[in-house]
């Protein structure tokens, strides 16, 4: 059990501060303001399973089409490890920085929105969020690569996917009221305390793939 707590906290703690649909939430809102209700909450349940998708995807195959381009997984983690601290570095010490793209939507109009682009891709789910489910994804069980072990690290690391494909929905179905809880401070105060976590697994993911790469045969 505690395999998978770890692998849902390390898939959850490192997608959820770059994919952060509460910061998010605010840009969909303004892109579906002349949708109903209903019209949103459904566009709201198809861009949270289209990036639930992406992020496993992404997790699952990306690590191993760098293999095959023949690219060790070491080197994928401390590739990877160094674009997450870099990501976290981003928001923790600049002023106004985003995964989501959202300067680059412009959509014909509102009726005319698509659940995957704009809305999932680049809005929700930017080249940042999937570097980082790459590194995620190439990242090996602790205890080793036995059968239990890997399949307690997938069970863990789905459930860390889902949930943020849940906070997804969460965020946008319900991106008014949390646009009026929050407000600036709080939202900024959430990426800050975010992207220092996030520093700290990308830190984390460069020292396992440099242990790896150094280890005798």
């Amino acid at each position: 059990m505690s395999a998978v707590v770890s692998a849902f906290l390390l898939t959850f703690a490192g997608l959820f501060p770059i994919v952060n649909p509460i910061e998010a939430a605010p840009f969909f809102l303004a892109l579906t303001q002349n949708l109903s209700t209903a019209e949103r909450s459904s566009l709201a349940r198809h861009v949270a399973m289209n990036g639930f998708l992406l992020l496993l995807g992404s997790m699952v195959l990306g690590p191993w089409l760098l293999v095959f381009f023949g690219i060790e997984l070491p080197v994928v983690r401390i590739a990877g490890g160094l674009v997450v601290t870099a990501l976290g570095w981003k928001l923790l010490s600049e002023e106004q920085w985003s995964d989501h793209g959202e300067a680059n939507v412009q959509p014909d109009g509102p009726r005319g929105l698509g659940s995957f682009y704009p809305l999932t891709m680049p809005l929700t789910v930017g080249p940042g969020s999937i570097s980082v489910a790459i590194t995620i994804g190439s990242r090996k069980p602790e205890n080793g690569l036995m059968f239990p072990e890997i399949a307690l690290h997938a069970i863990g690391a789905l459930a860390g996917v889902f949930a943020i494909g849940l906070s997804i929905y969460i965020a946008y179905r319900f991106a008014a009221n949390l646009a009026r809880w929050l407000g600036r401070t709080g939202l900024e105060v959430m990426v800050r305390l975010s992207a220092f976590i996030l520093m700290c697994i990308g830190i984390q993911i460069v020292w396992n793939g440099f242990t790896a790469l150094t280890a005798p045969h």
